[in-house]
């Protein structure tokens, strides 16, 4: 399976998934109004922070798929896994909804501050969010199995039907039957019902067949036992990453009015799309990644994790850069609102360039998760839940959104200049500098000076598509001047080798 054509699919159905979902926002304020929408981004808070139920799952199916085509596991012992987990995910499933569920009467009366909404239609909402986000939660097994057998073509079309169905044909239903948070949420729960059975017949296509197994699969927890110790690390660095990634999005929730909350919602949003352009690239390179190791193909395994990490840098950092110069312009673009781009702007600027230099910061742990021993990434996460975490909830209760903000790029940047170091130098000795000087900054420089060149020209539109052109243009020669940058760079090292 070509590694290029499964990046460039997962890039076609994350990018129309991405508009899709952020182009369409605006919509969703005039029609439902700010406060309905605040109920939509907390909808998307509790799916983040349901995540922590997965205690390393989906990551360890995926792995082991991967391990099992690159022919380390039998055929028997994959089902054996598979069945063992699918028992270990329905029973999270039903305990963690409905749990959600039991406390759904204290989110809708106590937690969220509701002024306009009834509060039994928000209650209703919550309740029908509990089951969605089980519901969708159950799709991580599922989803293991297909990308971790890098059918990432598949997927990714996939992925670009259900967005259509969350984020378009919503819209239909709302005209029909009225643009209330229960026409929205009860649509989200029907397609999340069609979500889990395309995915649910697609991973048992994959499965090896049962007349080739040579055995009977059973029914047992004991092939989950070996795994362990790799899933309850993973479990822990990823309630690690909610904590971290969420802790600010649910503080904020129970301080600001929910309508308020809905426009830093709105700016957390555009600022995630930096890293939803990187998730194509890694979800193709996990996978490669895990089985050139197995493989035993070092050498290659390095030439891969560099390569994707200049692809990374390049396309996440122009992206990071130019919003954060651009924001302004993109949220008038966007929303129509001068006064709404004014107040959100310093957020957005903030939480892109700390999310560009989120993407970079993620690949020793695809290392580390190709060679099976997330030591290093469990110690630095161990770290950030003692010294960081706590900052961003203080500064968000402070601050608001600019202060946790603050906290998000710091802490990025700390991260990326130090720990990732001493990294390096326990996974691939002799590979941090030229990593972070010649993979990471050098694509970042010239994004950087093409942007500030541009901002040096005062451009003061009056229609919103003038503002998009001008972020777009911005954005695109920031991007072209990377990939150029890159190609010279390239062709002098050969140069000079070739002289030598």
């Amino acid at each position: 399976m070509s590694l290029k054509r499964n990046i460039f699919a997962n890039y076609i159905s994350q990018m129309y998934v991405t508009l899709v979902g952020i182009v369409l926002v605006p919509l969703y304020m005039k029609y439902m109004g700010a406060e309905a929408y605040g109920l939509v981004g907390f909808f998307t808070v509790l799916q983040s922070w349901f995540a922590l139920l997965d205690m390393g799952l989906t990551q360890t199916i995926s792995r082991e798929t991967a391990r099992y085509r690159g022919g380390i596991t039998s055929a028997l012992q994959y089902r054996q896994l598979f069945r063992g987990l699918s028992l270990v995910f329905v029973g999270i499933a039903l305990l963690g909804g409905g749990g959600l569920w039991q406390v759904s009467d204290f989110v809708a009366t106590r937690w969220l501050n509701v002024k306009e909404i009834a509060q039994d239609e928000v209650i209703l909402a919550v309740q029908i969010m509990c089951v969605s986000v089980a519901l969708r939660w159950m799709g991580g097994l599922y989803r293991g199995v297909v990308t971790g057998s890098e059918q990432l073509v598949w997927m990714s079309s996939f992925n670009a039907v259900i967005a259509t169905l969350r984020f378009v044909v919503v819209f239909a239903s709302m005209s029909l039957f009225g643009f209330t948070p229960f026409v929205f949420f009860l649509h989200q729960l029907v397609v999340a019902v069609f979500e889990i059975l395309g995915l649910v017949l697609m991973a048992y296509r994959l499965l090896p067949a049962h007349h080739t197994l040579g055995g009977s699969i059973g029914l047992s927890f004991k092939p989950i036992q070996p795994l362990l110790k790799f899933a309850l690390t993973i479990a822990f660095t990823s309630s690690v990453w909610v904590l971290v990634t969420q802790s600010d999005k649910l503080v904020l929730s129970g301080i600001l009015p929910l309508a308020e909350y809905g426009y830093f919602t709105l700016a957390v949003l555009v600022a995630s799309g930096v890293t939803v352009i990187s998730a194509p690239i890694t979800s193709a390179v996990m996978p490669r990644m895990t089985r050139l190791y197995a493989e035993a193909k070092h050498v290659e395994l390095v030439r891969v994790y560099r390569k994707s990490s200049r692809l990374v840098s390049t396309i996440a950092g122009s992206a990071a850069i130019t919003i954060a110069f651009c924001a302004e312009h993109l949220l008038f673009a966007w929303t129509g609102s001068n006064d709404l781009a004014v107040r959100a702007a310093p957020i957005l600027k903030l939480y892109a360039l700390g999310n560009g230099l989120l993407a970079v910061c993620a690949f020793p742990y695809y290392m580390q998760y190709a060679k099976g021993t997330l030591r290093y990434h469990l110690i630095g996460n161990g770290v950030l839940v003692v010294l960081l975490v706590p900052s961003i909830v203080y500064a968000a209760s402070r601050f608001g959104g600019e202060g946790a903000g603050w906290v998000w790029l710091g802490m990025n940047a700390f991260y990326l200049f130090t720990w990732l170091a001493y990294v390096h130098g326990k996974i691939e000795p002799g590979l941090h500098l030229p990593w972070i000087f010649k993979d990471v900054l050098l694509s970042f420089v010239p994004s950087l000076l093409v942007v500030l060149a541009a901002t040096q020209f005062k451009f003061e539109p009056y229609a919103r598509i003038q503002s998009l052109g001008y972020v777009a243009a911005v954005g695109i020669a920031a991007i072209l001047f990377s990939f150029l940058s890159e190609r010279i760079v390239m062709f002098a090292r050969l140069k000079v080798a070739g002289d030598e």
